[in-house]
């Protein structure tokens, strides 16, 4: 048992402080945004809206992100990552302080927008900054570390929600949310000044090119896309199959999706540490990744047998696992061509879109043909996806692109 676990902590082992710090104010930063998963009760039940209404709301959320990604891509050339992290975590406090004041449909649509453009310029910003305080060699194991803060975030973040909002209400939470967001911005301001913390990976080419003119990174961006309509599918549909098909309670539903953040918060990073060492390429995994999250699909229409859900999780998680922290890697090895913040945007801008689309096509699917019919379609996106990442990689073969 000591072994297992000595050999677990080695795997964080080599990473910067400055990662550290990095995934520090990032779970800060994400368990702040309580508002997040309660906004549509709160636009329901407390500003009385119709389903409809909280619908435009959630496109305006997603077009916020899309907008706000690119912004932030852009800004993260021009006047470096630190500047926009700041300006992003700082401001994205003080306007989620002010959201809870607004309450016609116009103005939340305006204020939920603004909210995500400047929220989300900080994604880009942030792996931009997580690259330049990486080794080389490290830089998958530090993405791994961001996306372990991330899901500690979203766990702990919805739990201290729904204590706040039974103690002092929706207005607590606007509050908190907008304060935790400042006490980031002070952490941030503190830890990784520039003039306290060194990057470890300058890297910069002469003669950038541009994102818009590299074949090669939008095939990866439109399977990306399609990843990422497919992942979403396990936090909007699939809810609804569970208690809808197999009868379970909130609960149960729970404990199943709680099955996703165990293993990646136990198994992640020793999974990568290993994966890093071994001689495959990031194009192989990230296909063997999605391969697996296609037949998490696949394999919930052949049977109904409840065990299968436990079966179809794990499949999802390793996929999971494998293909999100070998794409990012992938993303930011591509970047070195070109400015790092317009391609770390498009990466981001990938997930963003897959969001805009992914929930409200599910919905629809589900509604109109059903659950298995919803999968099959499901699965047909996947194979699609690997399909364009066998083609990446024999495209990158044959143009001496190696990764």
């Amino acid at each position: 048992m000591k072994t297992l676990y000595l050999n677990y902590i080695n795997t964080f082992r080599g990473l910067s402080k400055e990662v550290w710090w990095l995934a520090l104010i990032t779970l800060i930063n994400r368990a702040g945004t309580m508002v997040i998963p309660f906004l549509s009760l709160y636009l329901t039940e407390n500003l009385k809206f119709t389903a409809s209404n909280v619908g435009w709301i959630m496109s305006a959320f997603g077009l916020g992100s899309v907008i706000g990604t690119w912004v932030g891509g852009k800004l993260t050339d021009k006047i470096g990552f630190y500047k926009v992290m700041v300006r992003s975590l700082l401001l994205t406090g003080l306007l989620f302080i002010a959201l809870q004041f607004l309450n016609t449909f116009t103005s939340i649509c305006i204020g939920i927008f603004l909210v995500m453009a400047v929220a989300d310029t900080f994604r880009p910003a942030m792996f931009v900054a997580m690259s330049a305080y990486s080794k080389p060699e490290n830089k998958t194991r530090s993405v791994t570390l961001i996306r372990l803060a991330i899901n500690l975030g979203f766990s702990a973040g919805p739990a201290v929600g729904g204590l706040i909002i039974t103690t002092i209400g929706y207005g607590g939470l606007f509050w908190i949310d907008g304060i935790t967001c400042i006490l980031a911005t002070i952490l941030l301001i503190k830890v990784l000044n520039p003039r306290v913390s060194k990057p470890l990976d300058t890297f910069r080419v002469g003669n950038p090119k541009s994102v818009y003119k590299d074949k090669s990174f939008w095939i990866f961006f439109v399977a990306m896309l399609l990843f990422g309509i497919i992942f979403l599918q396990y936090f909007s549909t699939m809810p609804l199959y569970y208690k809808e098909v197999y009868a379970l309670t909130e609960f149960e539903i729970g404990l199943l999706l709680g099955l996703n953040g165990l293993i990646i918060f136990l198994l992640e990073m020793p999974l990568i540490k290993w994966l890093e060492n071994s001689t495959y390429t990031k194009t192989g995994l990230m296909l063997f990744g999605a391969i697996l999250v296609g037949i998490s699909f696949i394999i919930l229409t052949l049977t109904n047998w409840l065990g299968i859900l436990i079966i179809g999780m794990l499949f999802m998680t390793i996929g999971e696992m494998i293909t999100f922290p070998f794409s990012n890697s992938y993303a930011l090895e591509r970047s070195k061509r070109g400015n790092q913040g317009e391609y770390m945007a498009m990466y981001v801008m990938a997930f963003s879109v897959a969001h805009v689309f992914g929930h409200n096509a599910g919905m629809q699917l589900i509604s109109y043909l059903g659950f298995n019919s919803t999968w099959y379609i499901i699965s047909i996106l996947a194979i699609a996806c690997v399909m364009l990442l066998i083609f990446l990689k024999y495209y990158m073969k044959k143009n001496n692109e190696l990764q």
